[in-house]
């Protein structure tokens, strides 16, 4: 028996982290990591950011739940911002990504099950996509390593090579109720997706009747230097699932709609226990105070700029290692020559922690707050990982 009381469905690290600082995470025994993941997009603000920790220390002394039977005032008030910074008139909170893009298909099928035509409920989705571990959102993504084991793929999913019109084309009938895409695929490894192609996606959505969906999870929340990264293209969606940097570490998402679309979820056909939670609505809205403060998303996007002219360097030293660097602001991405666990292991012994992706990309998404200093000891110890990598090269071809 493992000696551990948890599932064995993590394949974790052997490290342990007592507390974080900013860009840095800490372990008991006083070691450093500087933390270019940010637990997968998710800490946008660092850790331990004295306004969040106040946000939410002020809101636990007062009020931790009361469901969403009563009025949740801090909600109205983070909805509203939220509608106020996008396309969006309607936004309903939930506790994760996953159930944020459950929100976004329930409501797409309601609303044309509401138009009369409840056989519309296929949503067309795209290959290297990734929108959660439910039922559906595995069936959504189409991946097959996700899907395997689970029993028969949940009905209504219609997945089609990313860029290819035609093939969009030839899925798309009757039965299509949505089409739901990434502006940037995280987990597929740092792939954005070209404007026209969006543009066409909305073309052909106004022309058929059809709702766009953006799983900005990942993307959104100033991570490319916009608060979302569809605002790059001026493409908007009808329904938008968000999560990961909204609650800066705290446990939320959010779907966001149009009026119109939104008026398919009445009372009695979607809910959330935890969802809208006041700790939850506190933190989001201590999120957005700085995110949408006075030039933080000018700075996102120069020390984006920046990190990626770096990393563009450190490929050109490390060619046996490294191949391109992708991404937009502090969304970016290494993809490898080398197995990119190896990299991301090796720059894990350098002191600095990365993600890997699909492609053999290893994600590089810090904390916005990260300064140019810290930016340029990341780049050192990435290069340091890469020389590492290098040597066991020479050793493995030397043997």
């Amino acid at each position: 028996m493992s000696e551990t009381a948890l599932f064995g469905n993590y394949a974790r690290s052997n490290l342990s982290f007592d507390h974080g600082e900013g860009v840095w995470l800490v372990m008991a025994d006083g070691r450093r990591f500087l933390d270019c993941g940010s637990g997968i997009a998710v800490n946008a603000l660092g850790h331990s950011h004295p306004h969040l920790v106040k946000a939410l220390q002020d809101q636990a002394a007062k009020l931790w739940h009361v469901s969403n039977l009563h009025q949740m005032p801090e909600g109205e008030r983070l909805a509203k911002r939220l509608c106020e910074a996008t396309f969006a008139d309607k936004v309903l909170f939930v506790n994760s990504g996953a159930e944020a893009m459950e929100a976004c298909i329930k409501c797409a099928r309601r609303y044309h099950y509401d138009n009369g035509q409840p056989d519309r409920f296929h949503i067309v989705t795209f290959e290297g996509a990734f929108h959660g571990r439910t039922i559906a959102t595995i069936a959504a993504g189409g991946q097959a390593k996700y899907l395997e084991g689970f029993g028969p793929k949940a009905p209504g999913f219609d997945q089609v090579p990313t860029g290819d019109l035609d093939a969009l084309k030839a899925v798309i009938g009757p039965q299509t109720a949505a089409i739901a895409i990434e502006p940037i695929q995280g987990e597929g490894g740092i792939r954005e997706i070209q404007v026209d192609f969006l543009r066409a996606l909305r073309r052909i959505c106004d022309d058929n009747g059809i709702l766009l969906i953006y799983d900005e999870i990942q993307t959104g929340v100033g991570r490319t230097g916009k608060l979302f990264a569809h605002q790059w293209t001026g493409v908007e969606p009808d329904l938008m699932a968000i999560a990961k940097g909204i609650g800066g570490g705290f446990p939320m998402g959010a779907c966001l709609a149009t009026a119109e679309t939104a008026k398919a979820l009445a009372p009695g056909t979607h809910g959330t226990t935890f969802g809208g939670n006041p700790l939850a609505m506190a933190v989001g809205n201590a999120v957005l105070d700085v995110v949408l403060g006075d030039g933080f998303l000018e700075e996102v996007r120069q020390k984006g700029l920046s990190f990626k002219q770096k990393l563009a360097g450190l490929v050109d030293s490390h060619p046996k290692v490294l191949e391109q660097v992708r991404g937009n602001g502090l969304m970016l991405g290494l993809k490898c020559v080398v197995p990119a666990g190896d990299y991301v292991a090796a720059a894990r012994e350098a002191g600095l922690l990365a993600v890997p992706a699909g492609e053999n990309v290893v994600r590089i998404m810090p904390p916005l707050t990260i300064s140019e200093e810290e930016i340029a000891t990341a780049v050192e110890r990435l290069d340091q990982a890469a020389r590492a990598v290098e040597e066991k090269l020479v050793e493995g071809a030397a043997e």
